[in-house]
């Protein structure tokens, strides 16, 4: 059955719009090709650069011995390189073929158009045929950087000392790194990275995590251990930092290459406690304090209401001083002068005995007493708005669940008002105690 002349020219129109989509969904995809190739070009440079230097360096002892292993390892560099580059080179055959079938789709549907809606434009009707036999949704798949090859080499430069039977086996051409860093999580003040092993058959005994702002040229280490996670603190709001990763397989003293490094920032305000309290010393980044020798109490409360609902607070002890039942560890919907401790009305806490408070009133459930390197954690939802009709008070309630020592308590905290943001607090009665918080 025919279509009118109207609904040609429509659908003709919805074709050419589909057609530049497609064009730019497959631009988009040639510019991810590319990033993929040059990944490959350059980690294959510059793996032939390192395999040279490091054999260079040894020829003047081990002579022919090492000239026939480098080739070998040049050799299985450069296989590496033809067999993982094919694909790609296959997969732009397919996109540049896609391309130019949709520029001489748009440049036909643009003459049909021109020609208008006559009875008699054999063109429009061409061109609408056609276009209903081409898939414009077909999108080939383009491979994250992630997943394609980063060449790279693990050398021992004890290989000196190796006697002649080893020397064959020295050195290794890796197509990817065993790790890579899977996610990037912003704190105030820092960025959560996790990352995970991506070679199975990798035993990793310990990691290694280095950060850099993106305006320098140097990394530096801020974590080597176990986990699989680390928060890097001190991060500057808004500013892009590059992260990446290695491991050490279990039994070996060597690295493993780096992972593909991975930008993140963090768009929230660090969290500072207030300057000037006299019984308080501050870090230079306000974010620690700690409890001085001043005979001057009080609850020492942040320097503004930067935590929000649904975010989790954390305070980390780093160090301890004689307990008191009336310490306190907490947020607060304001700032109240004249208490010693934020046990009172309109905010929640924990004491350093364990002791949960609920606006003033003790809870009976209690979480372990706070030690040297405990962490608690604060995390609020918001419930309902406006007024209650219990008779508890209050018109806006909020969902606290207060963590520490892998134990944890969940209750409503009734406001008499309701809260954008809120203070955070802490008071301790005795010199010692040191509390980072982020």
């Amino acid at each position: 059955m025919e279509l009118e002349p109207e609904l040609m020219l429509q659908e003709a129109r919805e074709n050419v719009e589909a057609a530049q989509s497609y064009r730019r969904e497959l631009g988009q995809r040639l510019q991810g090709l590319r990033e993929a190739r040059r990944q490959i070009k350059e980690s294959a440079s510059q793996t032939r650069d390192v395999l040279k230097q490091h054999f260079n360096d040894l020829k003047g002892t081990l002579g022919k011995l090492l000239d026939e292993r480098l080739v070998t390892l040049l050799q299985e560099v450069d296989t590496i390189e033809q067999e993982t580059i094919k694909p790609l080179d296959d997969c732009q055959k397919l996109i540049e073929h896609g391309v130019n079938t949709a520029e001489d789709l748009v440049q036909e549907g643009e003459i049909a158009i021109l020609g208008g809606i006559g009875e008699q434009n054999e063109k429009l009707w061409n061109f609408t045929k056609k276009a209903s036999h081409i898939q414009l949704d077909s999108l080939p798949e383009v491979p994250l950087l992630v997943d394609v090859p980063c060449l790279s080499a693990q050398l021992d430069d004890s290989v000196l000392n190796i006697v002649k039977d080893h020397i064959f086996k020295h050195g290794t051409v890796a197509s990817r790194p065993p790790v890579q860093i899977e996610e990037l999580i912003e704190k105030p003040g820092g960025i959560i990275v996790r990352w995970c092993k991506v070679d199975d058959d990798f035993t990793a005994q310990d990691y290694r995590l280095q950060f850099r702002k993106c305006t320098s040229n140097h990394f530096e280490d801020v974590y080597v251990g176990s986990e699989t996670e680390f928060i890097v603190l001190h991060i500057d709001p808004n500013v892009d930092y590059q992260f990446r990763v290695c491991a050490r397989g279990d039994g070996r003293q060597e690295w493993s290459p780096w992972s593909v490094p991975q930008m993140g920032h963090s768009t929230l305000v660090p969290h500072e406690w207030t300057a000037g309290f006299e019984g308080y010393s501050l870090s230079s980044r306000r974010n620690i304090a700690l409890r001085n020798d001043s005979e001057s109490s009080g609850v020492l409360y942040s320097s503004a209401p930067t935590y929000f609902c649904g975010q989790t607070l954390t305070f980390r002890v780093e160090t301890v001083g004689q307990p008191d039942r009336r310490d306190s560890i907490g947020v607060c919907a304001e700032k109240q002068n004249g208490y010693d401790s934020l046990q009172r009305d309109q905010a929640v806490c924990i004491s350093t005995n364990g002791a949960v408070f609920v606006n003033g009133k003790e809870m009976t459930n209690q979480l372990p007493a706070v030690t040297s390197g405990s962490t608690v954690t604060f995390d609020i939802e918001a419930v309902t708005l406006g007024s209650t009709n219990n008779n508890e008070g209050g018109n806006f309630k909020l969902r606290v669940t207060i963590s520490s020592n892998n134990r944890e308590v969940v209750f409503d905290w009734l406001l008499e008002r309701s809260c954008g943001s809120l203070y955070f607090g802490c008071s301790f009665f005795y010199p010692g105690w040191k509390v980072l918080v982020f």
